[in-house]
């Protein structure tokens, strides 16, 4: 596992080809340190999860799952990773290069923006193996239609990324060789975005709504004005007036 910053993208880089990316206990603290250090660092603005190798994640380590106890094999650790990609600060934006299976595609739906080679595929293969994908469904059901979900879920089938695109799992796919491309556009894209204007978008778009629409201007009333007339926004405000970048846009990108 490796963290690496640059241009204010830091990239976590899932490194366990030996074992298809597949979630140890050693790679699940890895990969916690790094997502904590790197929402900890006011110099990154996006974090970015890789991977080597010809696969993204295989979920679960089965053979180390066979013989541990529930907290060993991640039931309960598990979701705390999950939850920590998705409520992120800072935007997550997926790498995928190869195939996703099971935890893998939790993580997946776990972030902001995915992006796949078309060549990468995708199953929710717990039910073939006689479990359930039930620690993964509090990510990937808000991506996904009910039909689309039932269909997947239970017949653990495998679908390559233009499919994944099409329901919602990712955002794009795209050849192999246009991957690196299309998620630089997505981390520029997003480096433009004020920190704290992100942060707060973020937590919005996963509130829960109220169930009447009177209900719900009143908070976002209150969450518009703190930003309109926060330091952020006034700086905003002022370098769109002076046609000029923002000051918290890395130099790199103004």
């Amino acid at each position: 596992m490796h963290l690496a910053v640059d241009r204010g993208i830091a990239t976590i880089t899932l490194d366990s080809p030996h074992n298809r990316n597949a979630l140890s206990a050693q790679l699940r603290k890895e990969l916690r340190e790094h997502l904590t250090a790197a929402i900890a660092d006011d110099g990154v603005r996006v974090i970015v999860l890789d991977h080597t190798g010809t696969v993204f994640c295989a979920g679960m380590d089965l053979k180390e799952s066979r013989s541990a106890d529930a907290e060993k094999q991640g039931v309960l650790e598990f979701p705390a990773i999950l939850e920590q990609i998705w409520t992120s600060p800072k935007p997550v934006v997926a790498k995928v290069a190869g195939p996703a299976r099971a935890g893998g595609v939790g993580m997946v739906a776990a972030c902001d923006i995915a992006v796949a080679a078309e060549t990468a595929t995708f199953a929710f293969s717990e039910v073939r193996i006689g479990v359930v994908p039930a620690v993964i469904s509090v990510t990937v059901l808000p991506r996904l239609n009910p039909r689309q979900a039932h269909e997947l879920f239970l017949t653990g089938e495998t679908f390559d990324a233009r499919r994944a695109a099409e329901i919602g799992l990712i955002n794009s796919a795209v050849t192999a060789d246009a991957l690196d491309a299309e998620v630089r556009r997505y981390t520029d894209m997003l480096a433009l975005g004020g920190p704290r204007a992100l942060a707060a978008t973020k937590a919005m778009l996963s509130s829960q709504r109220p169930s009447k629409m009177s209900e719900a201007f009143d908070p976002m009333l209150k969450l518009s004005a703190e930003h309109f007339a926060g330091e952020e926004g006034r700086e905003g405000m002022r370098a769109f007036s002076e046609k000029r970048k923002p000051a918290w846009v890395p130099d790199a990108l103004k």
